[in-house]
């Protein structure tokens, strides 16, 4: 599992429109980034609705938010849509980005166990460098406990 201190893994996904998104884009700024299982199911709803909400707040810090799950390019643009999601949405399908980050994990559901990506954030200082890493979230309160952290 990755640590605070190491240097986050790059990436290169496609956000909701087919364009090429790259975490050294963003040098320069902090980013949230966070993981999640699926579009449109009510925990990953509840979790990007809560950054929604709270988006003028990272932008006034200049901190970008970024969401990725293995939902493909169009059912991200939907999902965006649909509940007026203001920042990046990148498609995994291929998991490269989520088991760089160690988010891949084996997961126990009503005593079934499968794989599937565990729901962590974790927040990139200017240098491309984890500061934070936020294992198991909850969604409903990630977006406050991060805001919480940048004060």
């Amino acid at each position: 599992m990755l640590e605070a201190g190491m240097k986050a893994p790059e990436f290169c996904l496609n956000d909701g429109e087919g364009k090429e998104v790259r975490l050294s884009d963003f040098l320069g700024r902090k980013v949230v980034l966070y993981f999640y299982p699926k579009d449109n199911t009510p925990g990953c709803t509840r979790q990007a609705c809560a950054f929604a909400g709270a988006y003028a707040a990272f932008r006034e810090k200049d901190v970008a938010v970024i969401g990725v799950s293995r939902d493909s390019v169009d059912s991200h643009k939907k999902f965006a849509e649909k509940h007026g999601l203001p920042f990046l949405l990148l498609s995994d399908p291929e998991r490269k980005a989520i088991e760089a980050y160690g988010v891949w994990q084996e997961k126990k559901n009503y005593g079934k166990v499968s794989m599937g990506v565990v729901r962590t954030t974790f927040i990139i200082d200017e240098n491309g460098l984890i500061e934070r890493v936020m294992p198991k979230v909850k969604p409903d309160t990630n977006a406050a406990e991060i805001l919480e952290y940048l004060e």
